[in-house]
């Protein structure tokens, strides 16, 4: 639970520390690499990954637009609930929990963006304490490439 709120924190830190206009039009931050995600229905996620605590703080924020067959795949070192927020992120999405298997643990759908300006936009985490990784895909993709709670995702760790 604590590394949750430090993650909120580190996204706290870094919206203060770089300036907006820096990555507004990023469709895909030029220092990532691209891993596959297979899905259930057999399409293939191109999935950037967020490894670093910069890359997590920083996420999707300020991103435009986001291919419906893109996304970013955050890993995290030990299980917890992660907690995650919308503050400066420009487009909906799907967020995916998976545990240290790659089972789908928890899933929020179609997530609104937050354009509060202070730190009061709402979190959400996963209902268990086993996420080892969060995905995050355009809003609405989800049910498409038939991820459920249970479903098994496809991918090599970096």
């Amino acid at each position: 639970m604590r590394l949750g709120i430090l993650l909120v924190g580190l996204v706290s830190f870094s919206i203060v520390g770089s300036p907006l206009g820096e990555t507004t039009s990023v469709s895909l931050a030029a220092d990532s690499r691209l891993i596959p995600i297979h899905t259930p229905s057999g399409i293939i996620i191109q999935a950037e990954i967020a490894d670093s605590p910069q890359k997590r703080a920083t996420g999707l924020m300020f991103r435009d637009h986001l291919k419906k067959d893109h996304g970013m795949l955050f890993f995290f070192r030990e299980p917890q609930a992660w907690t995650f927020w919308m503050k400066n992120t420009k487009i909906a999405l799907d967020l995916i929990w998976l545990d240290g298997k790659k089972r789908v643990i928890h899933i929020e759908q179609n997530v609104p963006i937050c354009t509060r300006t202070d730190d009061s936009c709402p979190q959400y985490r996963s209902n268990s304490d086993d996420a080892m990784f969060v995905l995050e895909i355009a809003g609405g993709t989800v049910d498409g490439y038939k991820i459920e709670k249970g479903s098994k995702l496809q991918f090599a760790q970096p």
